[in-house]
């Protein structure tokens, strides 16, 4: 199963959120419908793309379109944990402490230049990544749903930056860039914006509860014994490559699996295939590898070696489609 530009989706009402978006990002309906499929799954994107590709717009257009709460929290190498989650002040009228909660508390968080900051300040993320919460003062204080969290870094000025740790890395869903786009879809962003940026005018098409539903009905996506035995053959052999240092961990076993629910989801199938799989490995698994010294000298792409183990693994044959 290959989708060059597109994702068929046959989920009228992710179909109608992705249309919406496709107002103001042109020509980049694959990754639109990627980012909805990692806040379906309760997971988060990493975008490592150039600056002007449209990584912001994106963000912004999808969190109008569900009527969602967005922040945006711009990375600097002298910005402070409490600057992202929040910090507790001392209200000297009504003499105690008042809580001002940070950026991180809203439904969808743009992360811009996340390498640009201290590990420090990366740290403070991963609670809020993987617990949906953040702990301040000793107290825990749980994000509201649907969190959703798209980073990004540049790949070109490594300049100054902090490379995020694997632990760090563990936690996006999806990695994935964004890319230029071609002469046409580029010559229909300047008419758009000619006059007034179509983000302006953006309106929501899916409320927030919905969201939620269907966020519950993608767990109820069925999954078969031989597509988890397909999932786990296919994350052993990271660990087996000659051309990999460390493989993925059984987290990427589970981010393959939630993944596919959503990918099924969206396409309006009630049960994961094999080709679901397939599609989405390289995006799940490519950043939860590391190569080896002898492969990173010769270029190798975490990519290529993910494309290469999907080559090598046996697709179980489907008896029973559903339950």
């Amino acid at each position: 199963m290959r989708y060059n530009q597109t994702i068929p989706v046959h989920h009228p009402l992710i179909n109608k959120v992705v249309e919406n978006v496709e107002k103001v990002v042109v020509g980049k309906q694959k990754e639109v419908t990627l980012s909805l499929i990692a806040m379906l799954s309760g997971g988060h994107v990493l975008l490592e793309d150039v600056p002007g590709v449209g990584k912001t717009v994106m963000v912004r257009a999808i969190a109008k379109s569900i009527g969602a709460n967005f922040k945006r929290i711009q990375f600097t190498p002298d910005l402070l944990p409490s600057d992202v989650t929040g910090v507790s002040i001392y209200d000297q009228k009504a003499l105690e402490f008042k809580f001002r909660p940070g950026p991180i508390m809203a439904n969808v968080v743009l992360a811009d230049e996340i390498n640009r900051t201290s590990p420090k300040t990366q740290a403070a993320l991963l609670e809020a990544l993987e617990e949906a919460s953040v702990t301040i003062d000793g107290e825990t204080r749980y994000l509201e749903k649907p969190f959703f969290v798209m980073a990004t870094q540049n790949p070109i000025e490594y300049g100054g930056t902090y490379p995020l740790p694997e632990a760090q890395l563990d936690r996006f869903l999806f990695k994935f860039k964004i890319g230029y786009p071609s002469h046409e879809d580029e010559m229909e962003v300047l008419n758009r914006v000619e006059k007034k940026h179509p983000i302006e005018s953006l309106e929501s098409v899916l409320p927030l509860e919905e969201l939620l539903e269907m966020q519950k009905e993608v767990t109820d996506v069925y999954v078969d014994a031989s597509v988890k035995s397909y999932i786990i053959s296919i994350v052993n052999e990271t660990r087996a490559h000659n051309s990999v240092y460390l493989g993925a961990s059984p987290r990427g076993s589970i981010a393959l699996m939630k993944t596919a629910q959503a990918f099924a989801f969206v396409q309006g199938r009630e049960y994961v295939i094999p080709d679901d799989i397939k599609f989405l490995a390289p995006y799940v698994l490519g950043h939860r590898i590391i190569l080896n010294s002898d492969s990173k000298f010769a270029n190798v792409s975490t990519r290529t070696v993910v494309t290469e183990i999907i080559q090598r693994v046996k697709i179980p044959i489907r008896k029973e489609a559903v339950r």
